[in-house]
C-alpha cells in the first residue's frame, strides 16, 4: 500500500510539472496574463452547456452580469485542485461585500467520476457559492476547448481502471461580467493578489 501511495504521489507530480510546462506555453502563446493588462491574441472563452451540481443545465450567459472564477480540475485530483480551488474561495472571503459581484466556477476534465452528486458534496466543501459544473465528455471537451485547457487521463500502473490520475492546466480564469476574457491567475497566485486585482476592477 505505502508503496502504491508513493508511486501514485509521483506519478501525479510528474503529471503536475508535465501539464504546468504546456498550458504554461499555451497561456503565453493565447494569451497574457491579468497582471500585464494586454489583449489576448487567441480568443480563450466562449460558449458552453454544463450541469450544475444541482443537475440543472446551464450555458455560460447564465453569469453574465458577474465577474467568473474559473477552475478546470476534477474532484479527485490529489493537491493541485484543493489548492487552488481554496485560494478562490480565500479570494471571496476577502473581498466582502464585493464577492457578490463574483460567481467562481469549477468545472470538471473528469465527467466519468464527477457525476452531480459526487460535484455537489466535493464543492460544498469549500464555499457555499462555488459552483461544480460536469455534463457529457463531449460537453466538457468543448467547455476545455474554449478556454485552451489541456487535460488528459494519466492510468496508474498496477492500479483499478477508475484509479486514474488527470493531467490538466491549471490556472484560475478571470471572465469580465460581459462574458470575455479578462486574464489569468497562475497556479500559486495568492488569495490576497486575486482579491487585490479582483477589488480594483469592482470598484472601478
Amino acid at each position: 500500500m505505502k508503496a502504491r501511495i508513493l508511486r501514485i504521489a509521483a506519478a501525479s507530480v510528474l503529471a503536475i510539472a508535465v501539464s504546468a510546462g504546456i498550458a504554461w506555453w499555451q497561456v503565453n502563446h493565447a494569451a497574457s496574463s491579468v497582471e500585464s493588462g494586454t489583449k489576448s491574441a487567441v480568443p480563450i472563452g466562449g460558449p458552453f452547456t454544463l450541469t450544475d451540481n444541482h443537475g440543472k443545465t446551464v450555458t455560460d450567459a447564465d453569469y453574465r452580469g458577474k465577474y467568473l472564477l474559473i477552475y478546470f480540475g476534477y474532484t479527485y485530483c490529489p493537491d493541485v485542485c484543493p489548492t487552488e480551488l481554496g485560494v478562490m474561495t480565500q479570494a471571496l472571503d476577502l473581498l466582502g461585500p464585493q464577492a457578490d459581484k463574483v460567481q467562481p466556477l469549477f468545472i470538471t476534465v473528469d465527467p466519468d467520476r464527477d457525476t452531480v452528486a459526487h460535484m455537489n458534496d466535493y464543492v460544498g466543501l469549500f464555499h457555499p457559492r462555488l459552483v461544480g459544473l460536469t455534463g457529457t465528455a463531449d460537453q466538457v471537451r468543448e467547455a476545455a476547448r474554449a478556454y485552451r485547457v489541456y487535460y488528459a487521463k494519466a492510468p496508474q500502473k498496477d492500479a483499478k481502471p477508475d484509479e486514474y490520475l488527470m493531467d490538466h492546466s491549471s490556472f484560475i480564469y478571470l471572465m469580465g461580467p460581459d462574458g470575455r476574457f479578462v486574464g489569468v491567475y497562475p497556479a500559486g497566485t495568492t488569495a490576497d493578489r486575486i482579491a487585490q486585482d479582483l477589488g480594483s476592477r469592482i470598484a472601478g
